[in-house]
């Protein structure tokens, strides 16, 4: 099991905010820019692909972190005029301190962002909470191999675990058979990690799978779709 070390607030390549994990190489977005890789990733490549077809989504996060996948998909949606529900699990939640001080907000501008980003952050768990018209946000303090996920529920996985390197156990096929279980048909779960052993494992679970152009620093993600 993971045992969590301390974090350390670090300014990536795009001036945003992230985390690093104190005495191992892991951070909780790419240094070569967190915003404009949780943008490419999951905004880009998830988000925005599901409402050119819907004006609604349903989206499971796993690994809410800092806030930031989830401010950016308010924002989208509210800038799209989409219905969003969105429940992201976290079982490893930042203090008070550490997500006051994350600059997305300031960063990232619009009227009431910063009110937002904290509504994220301070909303109750385990209880679904309006944090503005047609924006309905959850958050469960599990890992997921104990959340109870609905069947078929849900249109969009946000994949965003720790890697393969620091938490192997993210990365299996019974994490994979879950995802596949907890998505529509035509359901899609993309991830920042393109290594060959996960292609292959979500292939094997059902998905069909493509790598896709990555963000600055990175030559590919991936994207896979729930078929059957």
């Amino acid at each position: 099991m993971f045992s969590f070390p301390e974090r350390q607030l670090i300014v990536t390549a795009d001036g945003s905010h992230t985390f690093a994990l104190k005495g191992i190489e892991e951070h909780y977005h790419s240094v070569f820019g967190a915003l404009q890789e949780s943008r490419h990733v999951y905004i880009e490549n998830g988000l925005k692909k599901i409402l050119e077809y819907q004006d609604s989504a349903k989206v499971l996060e796993i690994g809410f972190g800092t806030g930031l996948n989830a401010l950016l998909t308010f924002m989208e949606g509210q800038a799209l005029n989409a219905s969003i529900i969105y429940h992201t699990l976290e079982p490893y939640p930042l203090n008070s301190q550490e997500y006051s001080t994350l600059n997305y907000p300031q960063l990232l501008g619009g009227k009431d962002t910063d009110q937002v980003f904290l509504k994220l952050h301070e909303s109750p768990w385990n209880k679904e909470t309006a944090i503005s018209k047609g924006f309905l946000f959850r958050k469960l303090p599990v890992p997921l191999l104990d959340a109870k996920l609905s069947s078929g529920y849900y249109d969009l996985v946000y994949y965003d675990a720790f890697g393969p390197e620091v938490q192997p156990e993210m990365w299996e096929m019974a994490m994979f058979k879950k995802m596949h279980a907890a998505l529509r048909t035509g359901g899609v779960l993309t991830t920042y990690c393109s290594k060959g052993g996960v292609r292959r494992g979500l292939k094997q679970t059902g998905f069909y799978v493509s790598k896709m152009p990555g963000p600055a620093g990175k030559r590919d993600i991936t994207y896979a779709q729930k078929l059957s």
